[in-house]
């Protein structure tokens, strides 16, 4: 912790600082101007910590104006510093250029007025509509196809919710539109792929009443994400025992005969949970070869060896990015960064952008989704 906490702050001081020298470069200011903007952004620096330790003794109203503050403004800074970068960049290759050829114009390089005006204006523009997408929660379609599902069956449809983020900003309205969306599809399961909760949540008893009212025919089952285990591994297996799901820590379970589960924790309690060390291939390994298998994984990795050992993985955890240009990081580190993806031989894999959202309250060309999946059974 004390590792990420000293990178966290290197890193988002030092986009505090670009934004400050962007800032000052454009408009030069009086002493105390100056003194007044640094404090501002000393105090942005420390926000994300500072709600986390007001929401942790239980001064929810405070931490919730925190957040929203810092979150807000964070979202803000993220989208002005990747504009910034680039035209920066630019900036740069056109000095270069120049030590080669020496009648370009000074024209050509933006000036400090451009630099900070242009991408402070877009990721203004940018974030106000994020703040609207954020809310507009979409329905992603579908359909796998397999003679692994009963004769007696035909069809069954699994609903895919996955990093609500519940917590301080997502929380009872969010939540009614993400319930309902996914009552109203008649789930014959309901699979929630970690991260449901955000952090030190001090009430989510509204949080269960509205999920216990999800009642799909086969039941509900979990996996815990990296953000339960910032919440607490007992408080979160709480939460989601009391909201009626089946919680899978490197377990599996069979649905009264007609697919069966399997689930794994997040890495980041993975080997101090109860499956231990227990590779996905040698969990995987345990299930009836000829019957449907459901994997949930937090994070979209297929481990070597565990391709054809399941039929269908569903993930979550990248939000696509949740703010673009980020989706770009995200993609590469998670190859699989969001949507429908086929594994062969037999194998399917779907990555949720998720149907909340964390630190900004905001998504940029990443809307929120919960999934729809409809196993067909073969002619």
């Amino acid at each position: 912790m004390t590792l990420f906490l000293t990178t966290f702050f290197i890193i988002y001081g030092g986009m505090h600082l670009y934004f400050y020298t962007g800032l000052t470069g454009a408009y030069p200011l009086a002493p105390a101007a100056a003194a007044g903007l640094a404090l501002f952004l000393a105090l942005m620096v420390v926000a994300p910590v500072g709600e986390r330790m007001l929401e942790s003794r239980g001064r929810e109203s405070q931490a919730r104006a925190v957040a929203y503050t810092g979150y807000f403004w964070m979202g803000f800074l993220f989208v002005y510093c990747a504009g910034t970068l680039c035209l920066d960049l630019y900036a740069l290759s056109v000095h270069a250029a120049g030590l080669v050829f020496t009648t370009l114009p000074p024209s050509l390089v933006p000036s400090p007025f451009v630099s900070f005006a242009v991408p402070a204006a877009v990721s203004l523009a940018a974030n106000i509509w994020g703040a609207v997408e954020a809310v507009r929660l979409r329905t992603e379609r579908i359909t796998i196809v397999s003679d692994r599902i009963p004769a007696n069956v035909g069809r069954l449809r699994i609903v895919q919710i996955s990093d609500v983020h519940i917590g301080l900003i997502v929380r009872k309205k969010r939540l009614e539109r993400i319930v309902a969306a996914a009552a109203n599809e008649k789930p014959d399961v309901l699979a929630a792929t970690g991260d449901l909760l955000d952090g030190e949540t001090t009430d989510t008893a509204e949080a269960v009443r509205l999920l216990q009212g999800v009642k799909p025919r086969y039941g509900k089952f979990a996996v815990l994400g990296n953000h339960e285990f910032f919440a607490g591994v007992e408080a979160s297996v709480a939460f989601l025992t009391a909201s009626g799901f089946t919680i899978l820590r490197g377990a599996t379970a069979a649905v009264r005969g007609v697919i069966q589960v399997a689930g794994v924790d997040d890495p980041m309690g993975r080997r101090s949970g109860p499956g231990g060390k227990l590779t996905d291939r040698e969990l995987l390994s345990r299930l009836r070869p000829e019957g449907f298998t459901l994997f949930l994984k937090h994070q979209p990795v297929v481990e070597r060896g565990a391709e054809g050992l399941f039929d269908l993985q569903l993930s979550g955890h990248t939000h696509k990015g949740q703010l673009f240009p980020f989706g770009l990081v995200t993609r590469l580190v998670y190859p699989f960064n969001a949507g429908y993806f086929a594994l062969p031989p037999r194998s399917h894999l779907y990555v949720s952008r998720g149907a909340g959202t964390w630190g900004p309250p905001v998504r940029i060309l990443a809307p929120p989704e919960i999934a729809v999946i409809d196993l067909v059974r073969k002619a």
